[in-house]
């Protein structure tokens, strides 16, 4: 049986298409939300951030563009969050909210597997392209299946440490003490992540090579 050959992107080529879109749907809300605080206050600074996530939603549908996954989960648990947080007015409240839905997201995360349909394979291609080949491969569909477990069980013990802090602490620790174990954690899985991509790319790399003729 012949090998068919798999030209491979870069992991830098690949990090370059993912950085615009984690720009738009993280660190774009993120300076929304400050800016709109420090100038419009709590409720000001809600609305700023779900106007932001609908503008992008709509913009992409105006143009035809498809939606990504992560922006669909963003827009349904920011709109969420906004909701209940206006209705309350509570700021323990609204920090809570988004760790309660990262604990659904986690769940989502860990049956994807069992359904087959790993979600960590879905949201790798909303930011990057990889060739059919390469996704129709054993060792890949194996990559994605355990990297969505573990993201799942990383999403779980970010939010239950998140929850911890949030009802054991005050608003103050809890930000600057969730935001170091979170980054050490979140740090730690993403970097497994990029070896473990990595790892199976170079061996699927080196599988679909062709072989050298044997020397006379």
């Amino acid at each position: 049986m012949s090998h068919t050959s798999v030209a491979l992107p870069r992991l830098t080529v690949l990090a370059r298409q993912a950085a615009p879109k984690l720009l738009e749907g993280v660190v774009a809300p993120l300076a929304v939300f400050y800016a709109a605080l420090a100038v419009l206050g709590e409720r000001g600074a809600l609305i700023a951030v779900l106007s932001w996530v609908y503008i992008g939603v709509g913009w992409r549908l105006l143009r035809r563009v498809p939606v990504p996954a992560t922006m669909i989960l963003a827009t349904v648990a920011i709109t969420v969050r906004t909701l209940l947080g206006l209705w309350t007015g509570s700021m323990v409240f609204y920090f809570l909210q988004p760790e309660l839905g990262t604990i659904c997201i986690s769940v989502v995360f860990l049956a994807s597997v069992r359904l087959n349909r790993p979600m960590a394979q879905k949201l790798t291609l909303d930011y990057i392209h990889l060739p059919s080949a390469v996704l129709g491969h054993e060792r890949v569909r194996r990559f994605f299946a355990r990297i969505t477990l573990l993201w799942g069980f990383v999403l779980l013990a970010n939010s239950t440490v998140s929850i911890w802090l949030l009802l054991h602490q005050s608003i103050g620790a809890y930000l600057l003490v969730r935001t170091s174990v979170v980054a050490l954690i979140s740090g730690a899985a993403i970097a497994f992540s990029v070896w473990a991509f990595r790892r199976v790319l170079h061996r699927l790399h080196s599988a679909s090579a062709p072989a050298l003729p044997a020397a006379p």
